[in-house]
């Protein structure tokens, strides 16, 4: 767990320094820069780099990208790959083999058998989006693809979860508290039980067993064969990774919970200096009103001082950045961060105390991650860490920043992903990108629009908390470029940052291509990526590639078996985007016919 470098009043009494030291104890600390001098190296950068970005953007003012031509999009696929691609796309735009599609798929293993039915999924949904097996039958894709202009980001697509009974746990405890709302007797009781629940859906599953632990290292061993497969094939290659396949999503779960009840707790303090309303990045709270706030919640002693340090000359005003740092410090998971009860008057902590069998779990998982980030950049090969849930996703941004503050100071290996369906996406990139300025590493970013929205909702409504994505695309295409702009920005402005632009939307990539060209960023530097799932839009991707961008596939692997749930939820998640694929199949059936008129339906691609 992160711990908090804490003033007493906000602390339990600390125990001796111990072992616990788990994720930087060895590591460098970094020191914060005040947001003056951030935007005092910010006016400089841009004053420096305005005759450079001038001739830049003269140059890059005539690239265009056409994504109608068939005969481009197309010429790495032979027909029967086409045709494919036209039956999966019709068959993906039923609501009833979408809403149903696990038992369609449990009713077809029972009818064919697991080998029959592994070799159907092989010729339709399974060989439109999933490269193969392992990282030795996925080659021949990769090396096609590149030949084309077209590289890879390489996803073992094997994806766990709590279980059931500790996501509602969580999803009670963490979505429907906020600090200083009223919680009756029943409530109370109710959330003990909950609490007593997910401890002990803990015990139920068994602790973390050893074949639990063996489960983790070798899926680590698996990433790592991806590393070295990604950069084996490529020199700028991305090897995807998930946190909930390093180690149990139970503690993703806990670090998450502590997060989200601290921002939660600034956000608290803001209202009452009457700052709602403002991006997080712009809340300020006034020191001396700050302390006059925990006063009166019954907290004591100089909690000014701990941000001012002894300085002469502060600005007397803090914001979230400083608020989170209290939160850097590696300490004994025990010695947890608290917060008061509005209510009781008293201050309670986030979390129960990590056994040591727990606190040793944790460790080994983010040993995992050192390993992974070790071997990324052995091997030349950038590592792009997924995106989860959302009762997991706090715990896994957070890893993932200090895995950044750590790998990303000379160049970007370490890639974060920001899903703009959240409400609280903006804050997040622009938290992150004036975090990475102030510390001077190189911020970079995945944006997608969301992979869990339906599963989200579901879940906002049966525990009735406000749901967590915005309520229509328009919302998220809004968030989304208004995201997708603030980082082209910081590049045009510091060279120090870097995006992926993860989208299907033909509108966003011309309109990423159009900011490029405003801002005299030419594709040859590497700070703007394109990305778009394997099998989908291909009609985008390669006319990119063959642009002089660099676009990725996202292009993932694993044992048919273990790919069901990656299959079925991306089914779920782009259910609308197959209804609406209309030009897609219109530009299949195109080629399909320029082919056949042409005398090339036998086309076999070369390269």
């Amino acid at each position: 767990m992160f711990c908090v470098k804490a003033p007493v009043l906000l602390s339990r009494t600390p125990g001796a320094d111990t072992p616990g030291r788990w994720l930087l104890s060895s590591r460098i600390r970094l020191r914060r820069s005040s947001a003056q001098r951030t935007e005092q190296r910010r006016d400089e950068a841009s004053s420096s780099t305005s005759t450079s970005s001038s001739s830049r953007t003269r140059a890059a003012n005539g690239i265009s990208v056409d994504f109608d031509l068939t005969r481009e999009a197309y010429k790495s696929k032979d027909s029967l790959e086409l045709l494919r691609s036209l039956v999966v796309f019709k068959l993906c735009s039923y609501d009833i083999l979408v809403d149903k599609n696990t038992e369609i798929m449990d009713l077809g293993k029972k009818i064919l058998g697991q080998r029959a039915f592994n070799q159907f999924m092989k010729m339709t949904f399974y060989g439109q989006f999933v490269a193969g097996e392992d990282h030795r039958s996925i080659r021949p894709l990769i090396q096609k693809n590149q030949a084309f202009g077209v590289g890879s980001v390489l996803d073992y697509s094997v994806e766990e979860d709590i279980s059931q009974e500790e996501a509602d746990s969580c999803e009670s405890a963490a979505e429907k508290e906020s600090i200083g709302e009223h919680h009756g007797e029943e409530k109370q009781k109710e959330h003990q039980q909950l609490e007593e629940r997910r401890r002990g859906g803990v015990t139920a599953a068994g602790t973390h067993s050893d074949s639990s632990e063996a489960k983790c290292d070798r899926h680590m061993e698996t990433f790592i064969k991806c590393i070295k497969a990604s950069g084996g094939n490529s020199m700028d290659g991305f090897s995807a990774i998930k946190m909930t396949a390093l180690g149990r999503p139970q503690f993703l779960l806990q670090l998450s919970e502590v997060l989200v009840k601290w921002q939660r707790f600034f956000s608290f303090l803001a209202s009452q200096q009457g700052k709602d309303g403002v991006d997080a990045l712009n809340q300020r709270l006034e020191l001396n009103q700050l302390q006059e706030s925990l006063t009166k919640l019954g907290a004591k002693g100089d909690f000014c001082g701990w941000f001012t340090d002894g300085k002469e000359e502060t600005s007397g005003t803090i914001d979230v950045l400083d608020w989170n740092s209290l939160i850097d410090d590696r300490t004994k998971t025990s010695d947890l961060l608290v917060v008061p009860n509005v209510q009781r008057g008293e201050l309670e902590p986030l979390l129960e105390k990590f056994t040591t069998e727990e606190e040793a779990q944790m460790k080994r998982m983010l040993q995992r991650m050192d390993i992974l980030a070790e071997h990324a950049l052995e091997n030349g090969v950038r590592l792009m860490v997924d995106a989860e849930q959302t009762y997991l996703q706090p715990a896994i941004s957070r890893v993932t920043l200090e895995m950044q503050r750590i790998y990303n100071r000379d160049k970007p290996v370490i890639f974060n992903t920001y899903q703009c369906y959240l409400k609280e996406a903006y804050d997040n990139v622009s938290m992150d990108v004036e975090l990475s300025r102030r510390e001077g590493w190189h911020f970079a970013a995945k944006l997608v629009r969301g992979a869990y929205m339906y599963q989200e909702r579901e879940r906002a409504e049966e525990f009735g908390y406000e749901d967590p994505i915005h309520p229509d695309y328009e919302s998220t295409n809004i968030t989304y470029h208004r995201c997708l702009d603030y980082v082209l920005d910081e590049i045009a402005i510091n060279r120090n940052a870097n995006v992926m632009v993860a989208s299907h939307n033909e509108d966003t990539v011309k309109h990423t291509i159009h900011r490029m060209n405003e801002l005299g960023l030419v594709p040859t530097e590497n700070k703007v990526y394109f990305g778009q799932l394997l099998g989908m839009c291909d009609q985008i991707s390669f006319p990119l590639g063959q642009a002089g961008f660099p676009v990725y596939k996202y292009v993932p692997y694993g044992p048919v078996s273990e790919v069901m749930p990656y299959l079925s939820r991306r089914a779920q998640e782009n259910r609308g985007f197959m209804k609406g694929v209309q030009k897609e199949r219109g530009l299949l059936w195109k080629e399909l016919k320029r082919r056949l008129s042409s005398g090339e339906l036998l086309y076999r691609p070369t390269y």
